[in-house]
């Protein structure tokens, strides 16, 4: 048990070059994802290049790291086991393709948009690969509530600080220690607000420990947050719009776009 101790806290951020073999690999070109545009975009606010082209982050409480070439997205993942140190299996790599929505063709949805709006249809090929994210409902929103009034890179400190005092701890590599995105309960505390005032969060410190007490006690807890998923864009947003600290710039920025599936209406 000491001798993996030492190993898990001593493993080192993984490269396509140099760990081959634990990577995993999904069919997706650059015109269907972009990471670079993507995860430094402003939806999720996890994500880092901490080697060139090379982006870690967590996700599904899991750390991993993506890389991509023209044709494919390679992923690796890291875990806690030593028995289970190998490339992601096919149900880890199914969570990677939900959350990048790979289902959706982008291709057909910029067709569509350029076809009913001209102002995209001469900006479209600057941007290729620009999809929405299906994150989950939990971190998105209060991610969100932390966006109030604020930039991508002030916001990913707040969120960085809020998982790394409520969130559990999951591996550090090299100097990196990464954390799980807060439960619900633990965002409920007593202690909550004031310790997220003092982690820099000001006034948006009320609102994320307002808004979890009120889903776990008026509103029926996860489940209701997750249903949001499924739910009419309307009435999705009237939902989201009676928690504390969401408002219209959040709901429709934030919160009910990823709770829901990218897709041009009919």
């Amino acid at each position: 048990m000491v001798g993996w101790s030492f190993l898990l806290w001593s493993m080192g951020h993984r490269t396509l070059a140099s760990s081959p073999a634990l990577w995993a690999s999904l069919p997706c070109p650059r015109s269907e994802l972009r990471l670079d545009l993507v995860l430094a975009s402003g939806q999720s606010f996890r994500w880092r290049e901490q080697t060139p082209a090379h982006w870690t982050g967590v996700l599904a409480n899991q750390v991993w790291t993506l890389t991509q070439t023209e044709e494919q997205l390679y992923c690796t993942v890291y875990r806690g086991d030593k028995a289970r140190v190998g490339r992601p299996t096919p149900q880890e790599l199914k969570t990677v393709h939900q959350y990048f929505q790979l289902d959706v063709s982008l291709a057909q949805l910029y067709h569509h948009w350029s076809c009913v709006d001209p102002h995209f249809k001469e900006v479209a090929q600057k941007f290729q690969g620009v999809r929405l994210l299906q994150q989950d409902p939990v971190e998105c929103l209060f991610s969100f509530i932390c966006s109030s009034n604020n930039n991508i890179a002030r916001i990913t400190g707040m969120v960085e600080r809020l998982c790394q005092a409520f969130g559990p701890q999951l591996i550090q590599l090299d100097d990196v220690t990464y954390h799980g995105f807060p439960s619900l309960q633990a965002l409920a505390g007593p202690e909550v607000e004031a310790q997220l005032r003092k982690l820099g969060l000001g006034y948006r410190a009320r609102y994320v420990s307002a808004s979890a007490q009120a889903i776990l006690e008026e509103l029926g807890g996860l489940s209701w947050l997750q249903q949001l998923h499924k739910a009419p864009y309307e009435e999705a947003h009237k939902a989201l719009c009676t928690l504390p600290g969401v408002g219209t710039k959040e709901t429709f920025s934030g919160v009910c776009g990823d709770l829901m599936l990218a897709g041009p209406k009919q």
